[in-house]
Parts: C-alpha cells; sequence; structure tokens
C-alpha cells in the first residue's frame, strides 16, 4: 500500500506560481513511477507529467512542458509540481499517482491522492 497526500493548490492569477505537493508513505517507493493528472470540471483526467522515483527521470504532457518541472526529495518521500506561468486553462484538481511504470493512463495507476484544487484567474 502506499498513501499520498497533496498539497499547495490555491488561487493565483494568470501567469503566477504554484508548487504542489506529493507526500507518499507506504511500501518501498524505489521502483515507482509518480504521476501528476489533473481534472477539470466536466472533462477527463488528463496526465500532466510523471517521474521515476529511483531515476529522476521525467516526462511531460506538452501542453505543460516548459512551464512545469516535476522533482522529489527523496528523503522526504516527497514529489512535487511546480508550475510557472499558470493559465486560466490549468484550472482544475490536481492528483499525484503511483504506479509501476511510466503511463499516461489514469486506470493504469494503483495508488491516488485525494487531489489538490488549483484555480487560476484571467
Amino acid at each position: 500500500q502506499v498513501q499520498l497526500v497533496e498539497s499547495g493548490g490555491g488561487l493565483v492569477q494568470a501567469g503566477g506560481s504554484l508548487r504542489l505537493s506529493c507526500a507518499a508513505s507506504g511500501r518501498t517507493l524505489s521502483s515507482t513511477i509518480m504521476g501528476w493528472f489533473r481534472q477539470a470540471p466536466g472533462k477527463e483526467r488528463e496526465f500532466v507529467g510523471a517521474i521515476s522515483w529511483s531515476g529522476g527521470y521525467t516526462f511531460y504532457a506538452d501542453s505543460v512542458k516548459v512551464r512545469f518541472t516535476i522533482s522529489r526529495d527523496s528523503a522526504k518521500n516527497t514529489v512535487f509540481l511546480r508550475m510557472n506561468s499558470l493559465k486560466p486553462e490549468d484550472t482544475a484538481v490536481y492528483y499525484c499517482a503511483a504506479g509501476s511504470r511510466l503511463f499516461t493512463d489514469p486506470t493504469r495507476y494503483d495508488y491516488w491522492g485525494q487531489g489538490t484544487q488549483v484555480t487560476v484567474s484571467s
């Protein structure tokens, strides 16, 4: 079992920045892929990016590449999503998830956090 808790969401103006955190606990995470997803009202859950826990390899959706950065602090078992140059279309509930391989399909992830709301005003 892996428990995930997101934090750091909030209201920000367009062009601003936020950093989301995902604290992980439970079984050994060394072979885990940590993914970030988002879901806007009325839309499907969308892949944002992911990081490999052991090697720090990252992969991003084209829509957020350059603007968003995923990192991890292994000592604190925490993954971060740094979001810069935010746009109103980035408004969504953001989730972190844990899986065994890097997939963009949310159904391939085994564990999920509760989500944190990000609202970007124009």
